[in-house]
């Protein structure tokens, strides 16, 4: 009942744990955020009774007066070893469980997606890939965020966009042009590891809420990986058909794959490829 009382005076953004993002975002936003809250109020009783059983013996054992020396030394209660051992290795196996559970059900693949788009992470931009069934996929390469020379912040016009449709099933496969990237949708609680050589893939369903959401690399890649950003904007599935047929207006018609990639398989970086590589003669 003290427990129900509690959470009955929590607001939104304290019962998903401060968490950012909406409910229902994604498929598997209420998942991340129930998990992630459940094992709050979980350490949170362990703390408590923790804490109490310090108190307790903090009191309970201390030298009164007229004593001196120390108190009695007590040893091999057995009932409390036993009780201290059992515990922690439930709730080890049980947060173990439940988090494997969830990851199960987050990473299983998606076979027939709705939508397919490839997203490329480079230093220190996103080049984004949309699949069209029976047509050219379209694509679009951002550049570095740019400065603002006033102010010093970053350009939020400047920044790539990556546009996903609304209640749809999507796969993203996501690759690496050149050094170790995350790829983080920071609202859909939800990244994964972008590597050279290594192919790997998201999977979600999108609710039905429309808006612009924060993107960002979660895995230092270098001197700009700080600027490293991308918006997500979710639109209806009509909008998100007129931006790939306004791709396709501009010529971003085509793939663009590994063949651009600085590392050239060997170990070693083709300068002609990398931008980021001062080919000036005597520097």
């Amino acid at each position: 009942m003290v427990v129900a009382l509690a959470l009955a005076g929590c607001t939104q953004a304290q019962l998903q744990g401060f968490m950012p993002a909406d409910p229902g975002l994604t498929n598997h936003v209420d998942r991340i955020m129930g998990l992630w809250t459940t094992s709050w109020i979980v350490l949170l009783a362990v703390g408590i009774i923790t804490w109490g059983l310090m108190i307790f013996a903090a009191i309970a054992y201390r030298r009164r007066k007229g004593q001196v020396g120390l108190p009695v030394q007590l040893r091999y209660h057995m009932p409390m070893e036993i009780f201290f051992t059992i515990v922690p290795v439930i709730l080890v196996a049980g947060f173990f469980a439940f988090t494997a559970r969830d990851q199960a059900i987050i990473e299983e693949p998606n076979a027939d997606p709705d939508y397919s788009i490839t997203v490329y992470g480079k230093r220190w931009s996103w080049d984004f890939v949309y699949d069209r069934e029976g047509q050219d996929p379209v694509h679009f390469q951002g550049i570095q965020a740019q400065e603002d020379p006033a102010t010093g912040q970053l350009q939020q016009e400047s920044l790539p966009t990556l546009v996903l449709p609304t209640d749809s099933s999507i796969e993203i496969t996501l690759e690496a042009r050149d050094v170790a990237h995350s790829f983080w949708i920071v609202e859909f609680l939800y990244k994964k590891d972008m590597l050279p050589g290594v192919t790997n893939h998201m999977y979600f369903e999108t609710g039905s809420q429309e808006g612009v959401f924060r993107g960002k690399c979660a895995e230092l890649c270098g001197e700009y990986h700080s600027a490293m950003l991308f918006n997500v904007e979710l639109v209806s599935p009509a909008e998100y058909d007129a931006y790939l047929e306004s791709l396709e207006a501009e010529g971003n018609v085509g793939p663009i794959d590994e063949s651009i990639n600085p590392f050239t398989g060997d170990g070693n970086i083709d300068p002609e490829r990398d931008e980021n590589v001062d080919t000036t003669e005597g520097e």
